[in-house]
């Protein structure tokens, strides 16, 4: 394999250049872990993107740019004394032989499903073992997730044990009863503008409605980032495309009214 150890050896001396106060890199030196979260975000985010386009050659670029955000964080931690980046590596390691022992020991599993089960009974063993005493269905759903991907991560636990819609059809109509009350809850805002009560209701009903929707969406077996994706590359295509009608007929969308843009936005739907 091109590069192997030697080009993980190569990353971790970059790194450490950057990081050396000595003529190293001014924004890499002011950067803390906190500062650094959003930008492992925001390269995970790329990644799943050029997974989403199909483009490989992006992919490479994206999963090496994530790369560096592990890295990043594990030469920090370094200088502090906690962990190096072998640490982290020997950690994984050791996770994946551990969750694995169908395939690194003798325990046998029947499916997928089998193998979910074993997976979540080897990480409550892990909390456990850890001192964590949370013995919730919901334990270890990490708080710093995408709250949508949480929303799917908590009704898929409760569905573990039990508690969830046998099918689609009563998440639908529970999604049309949500839908009602954020109704509601808006004619009372235009009713009381400014009151942080009705606010306060308004924001809850619409996180109930958000929170039914990605049930369907784990219903449908759909993924919820997939599906929102796909949503907002379609609108700005559409959106784009608008733009350049416009353009071609002389005209900037800001300078219409509503229904001239709808007019382009159904020209946009039929040839976008």
């Amino acid at each position: 394999m091109p590069g192997g150890d030697r080009g993980i050896a190569r990353l971790l001396a970059i790194m450490a250049r950057l990081r050396d106060p000595e003529g190293g890199c001014p924004w890499d030196l002011e950067q803390d872990f906190a500062s650094i979260a959003p930008y492992t975000i925001e390269e995970a985010y790329e990644v799943a993107d050029a997974i989403d386009r199909g483009d490989l050659a992006a992919l490479k670029d994206e999963l090496g740019d994530l790369l560096l955000q592990v890295v990043f964080h594990a030469r920090m931690a370094e200088e502090q004394g906690a962990f190096a980046f072998e640490d982290v590596v020997a950690a994984i390691c050791d996770k994946m032989v551990r969750r694995h022992p169908h395939v690194f020991g003798n325990a046998r599993v029947e499916d997928a499903r089998a193998q979910t089960a074993s997976w979540d009974a080897i990480k409550r063993a892990e909390r456990e073992a850890a001192g964590d005493t949370d013995d919730s269905a919901l334990a270890g759903i990490p708080r710093g997730l995408p709250e949508w991907q949480r929303a799917v991560k908590l009704q898929a636990r409760a569905a573990r044990v039990g508690f969830d819609w046998p099918g689609p059809a009563p998440v639908i109509a529970k999604l049309a009863e949500e839908l009602e009350e954020v109704r509601a809850e808006f004619h009372a805002a235009e009713a009381a503008p400014g009151d942080p009560a009705v606010r306060g209701r308004l924001q809850e009903e619409l996180g109930d409605l958000l929170f039914v929707a990605a049930n369907l969406a784990r219903h449908a077996q759909v993924d919820v980032g997939a599906a929102l994706r796909g949503a907002n590359h379609k609108f700005e295509r559409r959106f784009r495309a608008m733009e350049a009608m416009a353009a071609a007929d002389g005209v900037r969308l800001e300078e219409l009214t509503l229904a001239a843009q709808e007019r382009y936005w159904e020209r946009a739907k039929r040839e976008a």
